[in-house]
């Protein structure tokens, strides 16, 4: 892309990222306010026996989820949008994969997920911001978590592709119908009942903002495969 092109892209995104945090702030500050109230509505009916107050509090405690479900989506949204200057290290990916393991084995394993490690103990180097990468990585191990229902296995591998390292995630769940793999890096678009659409979309932002590329392929009933490739670093 032409230097010209570049800084054109550059700055649209950078108003769009200031626009979405006005839109945000907006947004956050009656939603407070609700939060609030339905609080202190909580605690009018606490204590209270009565058919009536069983029905308040069960329309309050609704109420409240989908509050709580509004400001996860609008945090997601801030972090889909928003412009962010990555804060590179010269880093051992494999240090940061076994930190993301330790940090969701336990989940896991209470979900009854098996994890296999596959790191290759020779890895080069790479400059990544190790808080995003680690999110990054994050979002894609609970998404094959929630996939499995309950039980299975999760690979994680690393290996040198070329001039990228490349980490492979692989789960044993319920797979991706050929017509939806195509999308689901897309923001808002999800399989599942629940959750924000965002997770994907802000995890495929992160690992091309690195200079890197992320790839998906699935077989419906079998698993799904996540191809993670980050550039190797270079002293130039």
């Amino acid at each position: 892309m032409p230097e010209g092109q570049k800084g054109k892209r550059s700055d649209r995104l950078a108003y769009m990222g200031a626009l979405a945090g006005g839109l945000a702030h907006e947004i956050r500050n009656p939603l407070s306010t609700i939060n609030l109230n339905l609080q202190l509505m909580a605690e009018e009916w606490e204590g209270v026996d009565s058919d009536r107050a069983r029905r308040a509090r069960r329309k309050i405690e609704i109420l409240q989820r989908e509050a709580s479900r509004l400001e996860e989506i609008l945090n997601s949204f801030l972090e889909l949008t928003r412009g962010q200057k990555l804060s590179l290290q010269r880093t051992q990916l494999n240090q940061t994969v076994e930190d993301v393991l330790d940090f969701v084995t336990p989940e896991l394993n209470e979900a009854g997920v098996v994890i296999h490690r596959g790191l290759s103990p020779s890895l080069p180097e790479i400059d990544v911001d190790r808080m995003l990468i680690k999110q990054a990585l994050i979002n894609i191990v609970r998404n094959g978590k929630e996939a499995m229902k309950g039980k299975g296995e999760l690979m994680v591998r690393s290996s040198v592709f070329g001039e990228y390292i490349q980490i492979e995630i692989i789960d044993t769940g319920t797979g991706i119908a050929p017509g939806k793999i195509e999308r689901i890096f897309d923001p808002y678009f999800t399989t599942k009942r629940t959750g924000t659409g965002l997770g994907l979309a802000t995890t495929k932002r992160i690992i091309e903002d690195h200079g890197g590329d992320i790839h998906c392929d699935s077989e419906p009933g079998k698993g799904t495969r996540f191809e993670i490739r980050l550039p190797i670093a270079t002293d130039n």
